[in-house]
């Protein structure tokens, strides 16, 4: 039926809009284990509390011997290639919460394709929770909620696909959605779960991608949450692969896990099973009674959170740092343009989430800048390094196919910030040959042979360039900032990580050189010519001479691990700089997870 429905078919199915209540998204995951449900952005939006666990401290890292510090984006291949590249599209969530009819879904469908948007790769529709009935029918079958889709599904992701576009929607691994509607999942106090025969209802329909939540999921006596969600994310992968339809993954189980030991696990064993995944919190959403409440803090929240994790991605691995929200009310030109040059850096998906009916012709520019899209959707699929932070700038640094790179500075001060940068500060050869191309991808202005970058930036803005080096310049190493997240609940940018110095501290980051280092094949972190190294069982800093340098073994969690066994670890008060020890290993502890350049 691909193609079949035109414009005015779409209007036909359509029933006048209905006054629909708000729900808020208050009855999110029951979980035990995190201690959840609380509201921010004036008490009202639902975010995960980063949890507590009281989990035992178990040894599970088995070291080997093998090749040290390795580039975690270039692991074995997880499940086909379903997003070589991130996903793209629109979803409704951020916007309209629960408020929505099939009028909803479809203007927003046709603003992609009148906008531009939709050619320029936003491409997939996706309807989030509230779309079903809280009973299933006599066969157990979803039932669609008559008021919103008075002539059910099918009809709408045909008209969705009659405009050129994907079909995405939504559901939950446990018993209950997030808005209290029917889940997938196993019933509360166990017995069999829907995940096959819904997707075999999703198919029918010609869904092409499937969010899954994580709420309310039924967890037995003995059991671990873990465990529990990982059947649950299995059965769903594996259903979806026996529908005969081509269908991308979205799990979101590792939300539920953020602030836990488990959440490296999680992060860890999605990958087997989808495309791509929600690790944290939610951006804020609109709210219609403040339309105007500032939301930006929550996208460099999302920013922070997802930036360290960089050794989970790959190509058909998606790390998703939640919706793009800029052009929407609560958000500036400067801070849409933030986000898209953060996200793009980060290689996180585009999905957008607002009423595209009401944006601005300024901030459709900023979302369909095909030069900044490129980096975002570029073939390695690589996440940007942290090279510098202070407390007024990020500096990011990407590379692309082609041997082009993108650079970024993300201005997150209260005031206007100029910058410098070299070629040596990301990585090349420090000497006065080197030379870039460089074209800043906002204002699309060249330099040829430059030496250096210059912008000035306002507050909560982010320049972007594409830079091609010189022969001289020779290949950039693995350099940048090593990062520890801060203990203690958080949702701020400020305070989320800090930074290893060549003083053997963790502090936090003051973009100082001794913050600088640079990952060697062999393993090794160098810093100003000298590597970390181990004497008499502790850390310190020795010459790097050739081949007597520790050979640092880098898990996939974030251990730094010495050929003992032992861990890197820090120790001390948080509220001051805390020093370095080796430890033994324990199950993704907290002062010994680190975040190395990628």
């Amino acid at each position: 039926m691909r193609g079949s429905i035109d414009e005015n078919a779409c209007r036909q199915i359509l029933a006048p809009d209905a006054t629909v209540r708000f729900r808020d998204r208050s009855t999110r995951n029951l979980n035990p284990l995190a201690k959840i449900v609380r509201f921010c952005n004036n008490a009202r939006t639902f975010r995960l509390l980063r949890l507590r666990s009281i989990i035992p401290a178990i040894l599970t890292l088995i070291f080997a011997s093998g090749v040290m510090v390795p580039n975690f984006a270039f692991a074995a291949d997880g499940p086909g290639k379903l997003a070589p590249t991130p996903p793209m599209g629109w979803n409704d969530w951020a916007h309209y919460q629960c408020a929505f009819t099939a009028q909803t879904i479809l203007s927003n469908a046709k603003a992609l394709v009148k906008t531009g948007l939709a050619a320029d790769g936003y491409n997939t529709v996706t309807i989030d929770d509230c779309w079903m009935q809280k009973a299933r029918d006599a066969q157990g079958n979803l039932q669609v909620d008559p008021e919103r889709f008075p002539h059910g599904m099918k009809p709408i992701v045909e008209a969705v696909h009659g405009m050129g576009l994907k079909f995405g929607i939504y559901e939950d691994a446990g018993y209950a959605t997030c808005g209290g509607f029917a889940g997938s999942g196993e019933p509360d106090g166990g017995g069999k779960d829907h995940f096959l025969q819904d997707a075999r209802l999703f198919a029918s329909w010609g869904v092409d991608y499937l969010k899954l939540d994580g709420c309310n999921l039924y967890v037995p006596r003995g059991d671990t949450h873990d465990a529990v969600y990982r059947r649950a994310y299995a059965a769903e992968s594996a259903a979806l692969k026996t529908v005969g339809r081509p269908i991308v993954f979205s799990e979101s189980a590792p939300a539920y896990f953020q602030g836990t030991p488990d959440w490296y696990s999680v992060l860890d064993w999605v990958r087997d099973y989808g495309q791509l995944w929600r690790e944290g919190t939610d951006v804020a959403i609109f709210r219609s009674k403040k339309p105007d409440n500032p939301r930006f803090h929550s996208v460099l929240w999302n920013y922070s959170y997802n930036l360290p994790l960089g050794r989970f991605q790959k190509p058909g691995n998606w790390n998703d740092a939640d919706f793009i929200i800029g052009g929407d009310r609560g958000m500036t030109l400067p801070e849409t343009r933030s986000q898209l040059a953060l996200w793009s850096m980060m290689s996180a998906p585009l999905i957008l989430s607002s009423d595209l009916d009401r944006l601005n012709s300024q901030a459709v520019a900023i979302l369909s800048n095909k030069a900044v899209l490129a980096v975002d959707q570029d073939a390695l699929g690589r996440m940007a390094t942290l090279i510098r932070r202070n407390r007024n700038m990020d500096v990011l640094f990407k590379p692309l196919s082609g041997g082009d790179y993108a650079v970024a500075v993300l201005n997150h001060g209260s005031s206007s910030i100029s910058v410098e940068l070299h070629p040596a500060d990301f990585g090349f050869a420090s000497n006065a040959k080197c030379r870039v191309d460089a074209r800043n991808l906002w204002s699309g202005k060249h330099q040829s042979a430059t030496s250096a970058l210059h912008a000035s930036i306002a507050a909560d803005d982010t320049e972007i360039w594409r830079i091609h080096p010189g022969v001289s310049c020779g290949m950039a190493s693995r350099t940048g900032v090593i990062t520890m997240i801060a203990p203690g609940d958080t949702d701020k940018m400020h305070g989320y990580s800090r930074c290893l110095t060549s003083s053997r501290v963790v502090e936090e980051c003051k973009g100082a050189g001794v913050e600088s280092w640079t990952v060697q094949a062999s393993g090794a972190l160098e810093s100003a010519g000298r590597c970390l190294d181990i004497a008499d069982g502790k850390p310190t800093m020795q010459p790097c001479a050739a081949g007597n340098a520790v050979r640092w073994k880098y898990t996939l969690p974030g251990n730094l691990v010495s050929a003992d066994g032992a861990c890197l670890t820090v120790t001390g008060p948080d509220s001051s700089p805390q020093r370095l020890v080796m430890q033994a290993c324990g199950h993704n502890q907290a002062n010994q997870i680190w975040s190395l350049p990628n």
